[in-house]
This record gives structure tokens, C-alpha cells and sequence, in this order.
């Protein structure tokens, strides 16, 4: 067991945690019980007391078990930040259920693989996201779509700024397979007895890699149970927290760190549909958050805000993230300017969000923490996979108990994941890193062909396997190019087919725009007449993107 970071362990952690041998819906019935009538979520100055919550999670459980859910089956939850993305979460797992999280981002190619791959009949959507449905419903396993319009939760006057998708009226269209969120509930439906268990399918995020279509990683309950409580436990989190909530939900950080942890010990959360500095400052001062989980990027934004001076901000105790490293010049004007430390963490999908953290007070710039509660992280050599010790680079391995049980029906990739070293299995996590000699985790580098535009991960492979539904593309290939504001971007390299030299690059990013998640969409485009390959066939992407990153050092 990896020990060394425990000299420099917080003295209210313990180093292991007996987990709760419940279903992670348990934890709503246990707070609504507790605390029936304090704020379970605050959203643009509406609340929605744990009472309420709990009794629209069990009213749309009932809903999803009389319209074909079975235990075990999975419903897509497609959605933006919303008091509708939690009560859709419990439900799903009130039904007996596995939540299929979905990025709003996506549009109807990947919603249509989702849909194909999990079997899902149900989904969960938002009104501004319905019409990536077309031609979905009736069509393989789905059936029905139950949609929403967040407006319907904001009921109390506001004088903050309202996203776009806020401003919607609740107006439902009336069509084959589509239900009304409200009639869903209203229906009243009672669900049958919480059967899942922990060792029961509980979430099945999608994580992307080297190859193709995104991977589904399968988290039972106590998987997901692990980082709900370490996570708490971690932060010293209490009851009177309250968080605001501006990382995706539908993401493990939004969806542990955020949601589910806040549930379990009946604190606050305060959501934002989407990120607005002004606003995200208002909602600080107004609600007196305590604690703000984020990306970098947001709190660069944020304190470059002209007129941040003139909210109170005082009230925040707690201050992190990850996704991408904290520039060390902000880092110094956020304690500077708020006394506050910023800890950046680290986690993957297949780990249902953290497996480091920087422990309170004690955090050390652009680094990954340290391992948290239970865990056993390595570093491997990569080609003779021997571990290795303090400064020495490899692999990042991680063995605990929020490691994930394998990839959704992907038996090789799940075996290629995982590597035993003293009689234990630990995960591969294909990033590069060293501790140093008090345990600490810092990342150099990734196996992993990734792209990270402004902490968004673009995994070359599935934006490859999405451009081949172009009618024009007969060869691409993506890779990264500096770009200024994202510090890097994707770049496609693509060999057109015969007849289609009239195809432009604008054609190709307009339709990449239409078939696929923005921050996926490649923002160059150069045409060729064939790619570099090796003499087994395979394209040498990375003679790409070497002369790629040599190239712009000359401009």
C-alpha cells in the first residue's frame, strides 16, 4: 500500500472508511428525513426543499416503472445543469435503474450510438435539446422521451441573468414518444420496492479513448457510494455547505464532487445552467457559498470580471479543481485578492471522479494531490511495467474502491485496462506522472492520444470515427494545433474521395457543427492527397502532429 503521503495527511481523514451498504438513492431518503425542509437546491433564487426532491424523484420512478423501466435498465439522462438533471438522477435509481449520463454537448449521430450501445429505452431531455431526436423515437430500442423546460423551476422573481434554455417556455410539443416532464409526475405513479443494492448498476458515464466510439464505464453503487463519501469526508463537509454548481453535472465532477456529495450529508446546492462570471458572483454573494468546485478557466474568468470588486465573496471556504492546471500566476492572485488556496484534484471516468486531492492547506501548485481515502496509487514503468519510485516517470495506476468494474460489454478493452501488482488489480489510467518524496502526484504526460482545448478532452479517434459519415472524407486524420485563447485545438487532416474535390473546409466544419459536440468540432481543416503511413497501414498521426506543433514554432 502506497504510504508515503500520509505525513502530510489531514488530521480530521481518516485513511480508510467503512462505505454505507445501501443503494446511493438511500442517501436522499436518509437527508429528506433529516432535513424535510431545508434547501436541497437553489436554482436562480427558486428553492426545492428535500421533501420536494424526494417526492419528485419517487413520483417520476413511478412514472419511468409504468412505462417498460426494468431493474437493470438503462435510461439516457440528457440534460443541462437543472433541479430536473438531480430528480432524473434519483429517479432512474429510484426505479431500480442505471443512469446513462449524456453530454448536452452531443448531438443526434452520438445520442443515436448511445441509444444503440446501452439498449436505452427511455431517455430524460431537455427542451432545447428534443429536436436531437428526430427520426430517434420508435427506431431500435427507444421508445419515449420524457422532456422538460428548466423554466418550470424557476418560480420565484429574479433579477439574475437567465441562460437562453432557462428562458424557454415550458411548452411541450405534443408528438409520438414524447411525454411532458410535469404529466409524468403529476401522473402520480407510486414505484415498486428499492431493490438495487450496491453491488447493482448504478451509472454508466462515457469515456473516450485511443479507438473509436466512446467506452462506457460501468460503476455499481458502491463504486459511485466510494467518491460520494470520500469526497464529503475529504472536504469536511457539512450540512450548512452549500456549492455552487457551474462543472457539468452530467461529467463525475459535477455529478460526485457536486451532486451526490451534497445529498449525502443534506447540504445546498446552488445550480447554474450554464457559466456566467457575473452571475456565478451574484449567487456567491447572495447565497453565501461556502465551497466552489470548478475548472480552471472559470476562475481566470471570474477574477478578470471589471466589477468583481464589488461583490462580497467572503463567505467561500473552499476552493478547487481540475481538468486542466491552474496557471501558478493566478493561483497567487486568487489567494492574493480572496485568501483562499486553490487544490486541484485528480479523477477519470473510470474512477467516478476523484482519486487525488491536495489536502486542506497543504496543497502544492499544478499538482494532482495526493491519494485520498483508501486508494493505492503507483507509478509504472511503461514498456516493463515494474513500478517505479519517487521522480521516476510512468504510468499513473489506482486501485480503490471507486475504480470502475470494467468497460460496458468491452471484455478486450476492460482486460487491457487493468494490471495486477502484488496480488491486486490496479486500473491504468494511460497518463504519465511522478510523486515526489512526500507522495504527491504530479502529471507529465499521457499514453493516451488526447487533445485538451481549454479543459475539454477531444479524443482524436471518436472525432475520426464521427468524419467518416462525411460523404466526402475518405481518409482523416485529427490532431492538435496550438491555438491561443484554447491552448490547443483539433486539427483535421483529411484525403477526400473521388469526385468531391469541390468539398471545402468550411463544408466540413459547418457539418461537423451539425453531427457533433462543439468542443469536439475540428476548427482547421487542411485537405491532402494521402496521409503518412506505416508499412502495416496504420496512419502515422503522430509525423502529423509533430510537423504540425514544428511548424507554427517557425511562423
Amino acid at each position: 500500500m502506497f504510504d508515503r503521503h500520509y505525513q502530510v495527511w489531514p488530521d480530521q481523514v481518516p485513511h480508510f472508511l467503512e462505505l454505507p451498504q445501501t443503494s446511493l438513492y438511500s442517501n436522499l431518503t436518509i437527508s429528506a428525513l433529516r432535513y424535510p425542509d431545508h434547501p436541497a437546491i437553489i436554482y436562480y433564487g427558486t428553492s426545492l426543499s428535500y421533501r420536494e426532491l424526494e417526492r419528485q424523484a419517487e413520483a417520476l420512478a413511478g412514472y419511468l416503472q409504468q412505462a417498460g423501466v426494468k431493474r437493470g435498465g438503462r435510461v439516457l439522462l440528457y440534460m443541462q445543469n437543472s433541479p430536473q438533471f438531480v430528480i432524473g438522477f434519483y429517479a432512474i435509481l429510484r426505479a431500480n435503474a442505471v443512469v446513462v449520463p449524456v453530454n448536452p454537448m452531443n448531438r443526434k449521430a452520438e445520442l443515436e450510438y448511445l441509444i444503440s450501445d446501452t439498449e436505452a429505452e427511455l431517455a430524460l431531455s431537455g427542451l432545447e435539446l428534443l429536436d436531437n431526436f428526430d427520426g430517434l423515437i420508435g427506431q431500435g430500442s427507444l421508445r419515449e422521451v420524457v422532456a422538460t423546460a428548466y423554466s418550470d423551476y424557476v418560480s420565484e422573481p429574479t433579477e439574475l441573468e437567465l441562460p437562453d434554455a432557462v428562458r424557454l417556455p415550458g411548452r411541450i410539443p405534443e408528438a409520438a414518444g414524447i411525454t411532458s416532464w410535469q404529466k409524468a409526475i403529476a401522473a402520480g405513479h407510486a414505484p415498486g420496492p428499492l431493490t438495487a443494492g450496491p453491488d447493482d448498476l448504478c451509472v454508466i458515464p462515457y469515456s473516450s479513448g485511443t479507438t473509436g466510439n466512446p467506452k462506457g464505464c460501468v460503476h455499481t453503487h458502491h463504486s459511485v457510494m466510494a467518491t460520494t463519501v470520500y469526497c464529503s469526508v475529504w472536504g469536511n463537509a457539512q450540512h450548512s455547505s452549500r456549492a455552487l454548481v457551474s462543472v457539468p453535472m452530467f461529467h463525475v465532477t459535477g455529478m460526485q464532487v457536486c451532486m451526490n456529495s451534497l445529498i449525502y450529508i443534506g447540504g445546498t446546492q446552488v445550480i447554474m445552467t450554464r457559466w456566467d462570471r457575473r452571475t456565478a458572483a451574484q449567487l456567491i454573494q447572495d447565497f453565501q457559498i461556502s465551497s466552489w468546485r470548478n475548472i480552471s478557466t472559470m476562475v481566470v474568468d471570474l477574477l478578470s470580471e471589471p466589477t468583481i470588486d464589488q461583490y462580497d465573496l467572503s463567505s467561500l471556504q473552499a476552493i478547487g479543481g481540475g481538468g486542466a492546471p491552474m496557471p501558478a500566476a493566478i493561483a497567487a492572485k486568487l489567494e492574493q485578492q480572496m485568501g483562499l488556496q486553490y487544490a486541484e484534484g485528480y479523477g477519470l471516468s473510470e474512477t467516478i471522479s476523484a482519486t487525488h486531492m491536495n489536502p486542506p492547506g497543504r496543497a502544492k501548485p499544478q499538482c494532482l494531490g495526493i491519494p485520498i481515502i483508501g486508494v493505492d496509487a503507483r507509478v509504472i514503468d511503461v514498456d516493463s511495467l515494474k513500478e517505479v519510485g519517487p521522480g521516476e516517470t510512468g504510468e499513473i495506476v489506482l486501485h480503490g474502491e471507486q475504480v470502475f468494474q470494467g468497460y460496458w460489454r468491452r471484455d478486450e478493452a476492460t482486460a487491457e485496462a487493468f494490471i495486477e501488482l502484488n496480488g491486486k488489480r490496479f486500473f491504468r489510467s494511460g497518463d504519465i506522472g511522478h510523486y515526489d518524496e512526500e507522495g504527491y502526484f504530479f502529471l507529465v504526460d499521457r499514453v493516451k492520444r488526447m487533445i485538451n482545448a481549454s479543459g475539454f478532452k477531444v479524443w482524436p479517434a471518436e472525432v475520426e470515427s464521427l468524419l467518416y459519415g462525411h460523404p466526402a472524407v475518405q481518409e482523416v486524420c485529427i490532431i492538435s494545433a496550438p491555438d491561443q485563447r484554447r491552448g490547443e485545438t483539433a486539427k483535421a487532416v483529411i484525403v477526400r474521395k473521388a469526385g468531391h474535390d469541390q468539398v471545402t473546409a468550411e463544408d466540413i466544419l459547418s457539418w461537423c457543427q451539425a453531427n457533433m459536440s462543439a468542443y469536439k468540432c475540428p476548427k482547421l481543416v487542411e485537405f491532402v492527397d494521402a496521409l503518412p503511413k506505416s508499412p502495416t497501414g496504420k496512419i502515422m498521426w503522430r509525423a502529423l502532429q509533430e510537423e504540425e506543433w514544428a511548424k507554427a514554432g517557425r511562423d
